[in-house]
């Protein structure tokens, strides 16, 4: 049988897990009888912990409460939180980082010499490539996923990417992250359709509007932000195919930079866009890869120009 004081951590780890317990189950898991459970629940809730208990099978959960708690985390736990708050103190929210700093080193005070060492062996040998993306307002984030929680219309001020102030009002519906930018999709009620927004471009106004039902979404989500940030902003909009597997494409273009399609095992369709037909051909000979253009017909055309400028600077 455990000591009381091992028996709480093992109690509280085990509700501390997504799904409720009954009493019998933490019982046996703890090798003690039923009333001892609800003495140990007893002393967690005076500990802080706000153990919630219901009659019937349902059982015991841990709930929130007012305070935040201390927080029993398993070895893998304890280091994903380390690394993610590493990557949090560099990343896309504004006004965050200083939080994730303190955060960090109130965690790594507490880590077990093993544990520590496995997360600083991981940051001594990684280098951080800076990508100069665009900031966040967490308030921002906040906003938008409060109103897309309540099912709430959301007005902002917009950006769009040609410079232009404009007002947009939208029934939100996720919010999507590709690693470097935050997108908004959303249906925008002006225009009866789905858009995508950059959400480092908007400024909610408050309060929201009123509740909307939510409507059919684009079955693949990720697909449908990836498209209209590839190509939608663009004055151009290129399909290539590239003669290498998609696996080998994706490897070097970013998603916020094309969608990648398998066509066969050699071979895949890129689409992306531009606001000049030079930085495509720019790019698309950067890759390295061999390919064949199918449109715009101004991305061919400038195309076979290059290749002739550059086949007389070599004759």
């Amino acid at each position: 049988m455990l000591e009381t004081s091992a028996r709480l951590l093992r109690l509280l780890s085990l509700l501390q897990t997504p799904r409720s317990w009954t009493g019998a189950e933490l019982a046996e898991r703890l090798e003690v009888d039923v009333r001892t459970v609800r003495r140990d629940v007893d002393k967690l809730r005076t500990l802080g912990y706000p153990v919630e208990a219901s009659s019937g099978v349902a059982g015991y959960r841990l709930g929130a409460g007012a305070e935040l708690p201390p927080l029993l985390l398993e070895d893998e736990e304890a280091v994903a939180v380390a690394v993610g708050l590493r990557t949090a103190a560099g990343g896309t929210i504004a006004g965050i980082e200083d939080s994730s700093l303190r955060a960090l080193t109130k965690l790594e005070q507490v880590l077990p010499s093993r544990l520590r060492h496995r997360v600083n062996l991981l940051h001594s040998v990684t280098v951080a490539v800076p990508a100069a993306p665009a900031t966040v307002d967490p308030d921002t984030l906040t906003a938008i996923a409060g109103a897309i929680r309540d099912n709430h219309r959301l007005r902002f001020d917009y950006r769009t990417h040609t410079g232009v102030d404009a007002v947009r009002t939208t029934e939100p519906h996720r919010l999507v992250h590709t690693g470097r930018r935050w997108y908004l999709l959303g249906w925008d009620v002006d225009r009866a359709d789905w858009r995508t927004y950059r959400v480092d471009r908007m400024h909610p106004r408050v309060p929201t509007g009123p509740r909307f039902t939510p409507r059919e979404a684009p079955s693949d989500i990720a697909d449908y932000v990836g498209r209209g940030v590839t190509t939608s902003p663009y004055r151009y909009a290129a399909r290539v195919t590239l003669l290498v597997p998609a696996e080998v494409a994706a490897d070097r273009i970013a998603p916020t930079v094309g969608v990648v399609e398998p066509i066969d095992e050699r071979s895949c369709l890129l689409t992306t866009g531009a606001n000049s037909v030079d930085e495509l051909a720019f790019y698309l000979g950067a890759y390295g890869f061999p390919f064949r253009v199918h449109e715009p017909p101004e991305l061919v055309a400038r195309i076979g120009e290059i290749a002739d400028m550059l086949r007389a600077a070599v004759d």
